[in-house]
């Protein structure tokens, strides 16, 4: 038998220039295990990155793969659309009892499709559907995706772009901190709304990220939420939350927002809810507004099964004893804030403060290309991060909640090493 000669051009002549990440890690990746990605040359890279946030227990999670192995052995149903399937009751099942129930959420459970898009295009049809409005507010550098109506709702002028068509509906206002304190919270929106003069169409809802992650890692106050849920109620909005990527423990708790306190209308989520990186979203919503007829939003991946079962099986080994991973993923969190603070205090006239929650932390430099020249020398020293932000000027810290302290510390000081050579 003749070996498969590898093509090392494959990538650049026959593969779509939209590629990216690839760009920034010129390297062929071939396995991963935990915290930690190996590519076919055998050089061995610690991941800040987890794939975007849909790793949060890590590559090829034991636990996960040995009840994925055992599914698929016993030829458990792959693919059901959103026929009902003992891997779909048992996530079911799982998700009420270990998420759902402790916190006193009400929601029933939509399979939207298979990505976080799929989840937000979802909530924002809903929301039209029960108002009965069009317009929907988000908040200046928010991210939901990139299909149409996600991209309505982002702030991203590179990303709104690439749409070619005009977006509408979708009324941009200033996310907490934007204006730098110098005006109360809400009283742009809160104007509009009671003037009938100021030519925003009363919107059907409002879609607001807890901590915008690829907007330059900004993070909403308690407060500010707190004051974002009332001004919905009394205005008669929705509220919808984007937990795609800042859900599944990212911040600490299931739920982003259960550390402000609110209780959201609708909640999508997507990412880390498979638990190993298999497509999977929900849109979550107040049994009230499940108005729905059947079939009226269809999808054919909505029933990925596989996904149903690493999704439980993640439920079950690390949600079910209530708050060991939110304390473990705090107390991690809080090993990143003093990292970058000293980084911060070695390099106070480049930086801004480090900002984050939880396991999601971002450094703002003030040359707009130092963020990226830090993550390029990153890894080349062995470790996998991105960037974020308008700019790209924020160095995006994203590891795996299941990270070790070890190598947490590790990474961090490569980190740190390569803000130094790139000063």
């Amino acid at each position: 038998m003749t070996a498969t000669r590898r093509d090392p051009d494959i990538f650049e002549t026959l593969e779509s220039e939209v590629r990216s990440y690839c760009r920034g890690w010129p390297a062929v990746f071939d396995r991963a295990q935990g915290s930690r990605m190996y590519d076919e040359d055998g050089h061995t890279y610690l991941d800040f990155f987890a794939g975007a946030g849909s790793l949060n227990y890590g590559h090829n999670n034991p636990l996960l793969k040995r009840a994925l192995i055992d599914y698929i052995e016993r030829d458990g149903v792959t693919h059901g659309l959103d026929m009902s399937t003992t891997a779909k009751r048992t996530f079911l099942e799982s998700f009420r009892n270990t998420v759902l129930r402790p916190r006193g959420l009400p929601y029933k459970v939509m399979f939207p499709g298979p990505t976080g898009t799929n989840a937000v295009e979802a909530a924002l049809k809903l929301a039209r559907k029960v108002k009965g409005r069009e317009s929907v507010v988000s908040f200046t550098n928010a991210f939901h995706g990139m299909s149409l109506g996600s991209l309505a709702v982002t702030g991203n002028a590179f990303k709104r772009a690439g749409a070619g068509i005009p977006l509408v509906h979708g009324t941009p206002m200033p996310f907490d901190g934007y204006l730098d304190g110098r005006s109360p919270d809400f009283l742009w929106f809160e104007r509009l709304l009671d003037d009938s003069g100021s030519g925003l169409d009363r919107p059907a809802a409002v879609i607001v990220e807890t901590v915008q992650g690829e907007g330059g890692v900004n993070v909403a106050r308690g407060e500010w939420l707190r004051g974002l849920e009332d001004l919905c109620r009394r205005h008669d909005m929705l509220l919808i939350v984007d937990d795609v990527q800042m859900g599944c423990g990212r911040t600490g708790g299931f739920f982003s927002f259960e550390e402000a306190g609110i209780v959201p209308d609708v909640v999508t989520v997507s990412k880390s809810i498979s638990g190993y990186g298999l497509p999977f979203a929900l849109t979550l919503f107040r049994p009230e507004l499940d108005i729905w007829e059947p079939g009226e939003h269809n999808g054919t991946f909505r029933g990925n099964n596989p996904a149903f079962v690493t999704g439980a099986a993640a439920l079950d080994a690390y949600w079910a004893d209530g708050q060991a991973m939110e304390k473990q993923t705090l107390a991690l969190g809080d090993r990143v804030e003093e990292a970058l603070r000293t980084i911060r205090s070695e390099h106070f006239e480049d930086t801004e403060d480090p900002r984050g929650r939880g396991l999601i932390w971002g450094l703002e430099f003030h040359a707009r290309d130092r963020a990226t020249r830090t993550a390029r020398r990153a890894f080349e020293l062995g470790l996998l991060i991105e960037t974020s932000g308008p700019e790209s000027e924020v160095v995006k810290i994203l590891p795996p909640l299941t990270i070790t302290p070890e190598e947490l510390d590790e990474g961090l000081g490569i980190l740190a090493r390569a803000v130094r050579e790139t000063a």
